[in-house]
């Protein structure tokens, strides 16, 4: 991975905390000396600025969220919260600032900020803990987006508590009681990060750590400054420096699983009861002899097309990989799909079905064969430098192989594991054969239905 070319010594640690701590000892120094802390007052830069950091955290909670639904995390999930929350809030902070968008000053926009920032702090504490499952993940980030709406909704009509014109310059009583809790749940957060950083160094966590400090110090500096002054200025400073911090992290990463460094450990070495698909094309390489390369391309493009939307968006297949004209897909590899025999069973006969609708108007191109297996198997990130995958190993993955190897053209072949599972299923027995790599015969089935 490349973010193991830096060297990370405790000194370095050491030298990373004092740097950190540059901007709450600027921030004392300005309290403390009020004619440094010059007044400053441009509402343009004011808006561009936050609605640019607004957008620094949108995009990190839309790349997050994505990695968290694909593999099944709940620490990135609760990571891609934590951005959603501050961008959501930062964006209607924008909207409170003076003659851009509104004439008047309004408290429902003005306190969105340190809302989103405590908001956050809730998420970036849980993602440090060991959360199993994110079933629940697109339900709470709606839930996000619909608190966010609401407060949108109460700041323009001016509902109670926020009808306010005005809001104080320093700390009151609400603003301190968001602040100090929020303080803390970052420091724990980052201290926690920090202990997973120790064991396993890395770029990513480094990045995360660093960012929920200068995110909690500019909660400091966002409750005890004032309004257009240089302290004032500083939060909305620290809040770009964290999100620019991350994004750096995340442009660094691979591509391939660039947030693997935040997965836990389930995530990355777990162990699952799944059910894995195999299917390639019979007699594929005769036919890519006999073809141009471009002709042999559209083919299979024309096939993918067709095959790969009943297995995933129909069925809810993980398309694991695709290597020339085989295609490897998983069911319950995030460990949310408990019917993950039914569901293999399924997308394997869609995928027949909607094979033999192109090859209809195609009869001299190969059929696809398809192979299913069930079973324990582990969960495994995979690789380095230039090539990092999440992907599923054991002798059920190999099985899985060798039945697809076996199955007839146009047919879809399950081991004995996965007939049991399917109680319902009406099944035509092809023998025992032998496998590769196994040392006694299994006995093999063609799938023809599945029942209830």
């Amino acid at each position: 991975m490349p973010e193991r070319r830096f060297v990370y010594t405790p000194a370095m640690v050491a030298l990373t905390a004092l740097v950190l701590l540059i901007p709450i000892a600027g921030l004392v120094l300005l309290l403390r000396n009020p004619r440094l802390d010059l007044h400053w007052e441009h509402h343009p830069t004011h808006f561009w600025l936050v609605l640019l950091t607004a957008g620094l955290s949108a995009v990190l909670a839309y790349l997050t969220g994505a990695a968290a639904l694909r593999r099944g995390d709940a620490r990135v999930l609760f990571v891609s919260l934590a951005f959603l929350s501050a961008a959501g809030f930062l964006g209607l902070h924008a909207l409170a600032t003076p003659k851009v968008l509104l004439d008047t000053q309004n408290a429902g926009f003005t306190l969105a900020t340190p809302v989103g920032v405590a908001l956050g702090s809730v998420f970036a504490f849980l993602s440090s803990l060991t959360i199993s499952g994110v079933t629940w993940g697109r339900r709470l980030r709606v839930a996000l987006l619909l608190l966010m709406a609401l407060w949108a909704v109460a700041s323009v009509l001016r509902l109670p508590p926020l009808h306010q014109t005005s809001v104080p310059e320093v700390a009151d009583g609400i603003l301190t009681a968001l602040a100090i809790p929020a303080i803390i749940l970052y420091a724990v957060a980052a201290g926690r990060y920090l202990q997973t950083w120790w064991a396993r160094p890395s770029l990513m966590l480094l990045s995360m750590v660093s960012a929920f400090v200068l995110l909690a110090e500019a909660m400091v500096a966002l409750v005890f400054a004032r309004n257009w002054h240089l302290s004032w200025w500083e939060w909305h400073a620290l809040m770009l420096a964290a999100f620019i911090l991350v994004v750096a992290g995340v442009r660094i990463q691979w591509y391939e699983e660039r947030f693997a460094d935040l997965y836990q450990a389930d995530t990355v070495s777990g162990e699952r009861e799944l059910s894995v698909l195999f299917a390639d094309l019979q007699g594929f390489t005769t036919f890519s002899e006999k073809h141009e390369p471009a002709e042999v391309t559209a083919m299979l493009n024309t096939y993918f097309e067709v095959v790969v939307p009943p297995v995933v968006r129909r069925h809810g297949g993980d398309v694991d990989r695709i290597i020339g004209d085989a295609l490897m897909v998983t069911f319950n590899k995030r460990g949310d799909q408990p019917d993950h025999a039914y569901l293999a069973a399924a997308a394997g006969l869609a995928l027949q079905a909607a094979a033999a609708a192109v090859r209809a108007s195609h009869p001299n191109w190969p059929e696809f064969r398809v192979g299913i297996n069930s079973g324990n198997a582990s969960v495994s990130l995979l690789g380095t430098e230039g090539g990092r995958t999440h992907t599923v190993i054991g002798d059920t993955v190999n099985v899985a192989s060798r039945i697809e190897g076996k199955a007839p053209g146009g047919a879809v072949a399950i081991g004995p594991a996965t007939k049991a599972l399917l109680p319902q299923a009406r099944t035509e027995s092809l023998g025992l054969l032998s496998l590769k790599g196994k040392a006694e015969p299994m006995e093999v089935y063609q799938l023809l239905a599945l029942g209830e």
